[in-house]
């Protein structure tokens, strides 16, 4: 495949702002919602969608309504679960409100490794302030367990054209706390001209021994190749892309550029002078 086979307006307008990643965050908050909704939907009724072994009660499950929340992005159509009873009051959306209260990108972190099934049992307690027994937010858990981890080891594509890879603040919970981290994720341009998010993960701290976790678990889950890497040029980044991906040819991120030179560069008053003539 030649470069002008997927380069077109299509492809490059894609790059002019933020708006494919917010879709993305958009499509996980959505993701992780609708399953903490059916797990929800679990605890009330008291049994597992098809497992009628548990079933001890006449009501069951009675489809899907739609549900239009707000988002820090715009409007967001979210699925939600019905009994046939209509004794189903969900506590992530409750009746009658179509605010999500901020809470994105406290759900889209539990989709990050590095996230123990503890934390994520603790975050959504939090999500749910509470309000919930331990036996409701353990079903719950159960759930958005089940998806994250699909969606962690979901196969990907051999080929990515390039790979950006950096970080993004998000809330996530940490000794009890719900406070402020980075969150690293991957982004590669696949075959088909559209950026995917590769996966995401929680680090302590970046380096390079954490970038190498990072690139393995993209290759155990099938990339064979990246034909450019784009990173923030952190010390010995370079030489652990080698080390896993040998062909790929690494970049520094242009932002990351700009930010090195300004360094170098003199925030003083310049005067201003009258060229020769």
């Amino acid at each position: 495949m030649k470069p002008e086979d997927f380069i077109d307006d299509a492809f490059l307008k894609q790059f002019k702002d933020g708006k494919e990643f917010m879709s993305f965050m958009d499509q996980m908050y959505k993701r992780g919602v609708e399953k903490m909704l059916e797990g929800e939907l679990d605890a009330h009724l008291g049994y597992e969608k098809h497992d009628k072994a548990e079933k001890q009660t006449n009501n069951s499950r009675n489809g899907f309504g739609n549900k239009s929340v707000k988002t820090e992005h715009g409007e967001l159509s979210i699925k939600v679960p019905r009994d046939r009873d209509a004794t189903f009051d969900p506590q992530i959306l409750p009746k009658r409100s179509k605010m999500s209260e901020g809470v994105e990108k406290l759900v889209v972190s539990l989709y990050a490794k590095g996230m123990s099934n503890a934390d994520i049992e603790e975050q959504l307690r939090e999500l749910y302030d509470f309000r919930l027994p331990p036996s409701t937010i353990s079903t719950i858990t159960a759930r958005v367990t089940e998806d994250v981890i699909a969606w962690q080891n979901r196969p990907l594509d051999p080929l990515y054209f390039i790979v950006w890879m950096d970080g993004i603040v998000f809330k996530v919970r940490d000794n009890n706390k719900v406070i402020n981290k980075t969150i690293y994720l991957a982004v590669g341009l696949n075959k088909e001209g559209k950026k995917e998010v590769l996966g995401l993960w929680l680090g302590k701290n970046e380096s390079s021994s954490f970038w190498m976790t990072v690139l393995t678990d993209l290759q155990a889950r099938g990339v064979e190749d990246m034909l450019i890497t784009c990173t923030d040029n952190l010390n010995g980044f370079t030489q652990t892309i080698k080390s896993v991906f040998p062909q790929s040819t690494t970049q520094a991120c242009v932002i990351h550029q700009i930010r090195n030179a300004s360094r170098y560069m003199w925030y003083g008053k310049i005067r201003s002078c009258s060229l020769p003539t």
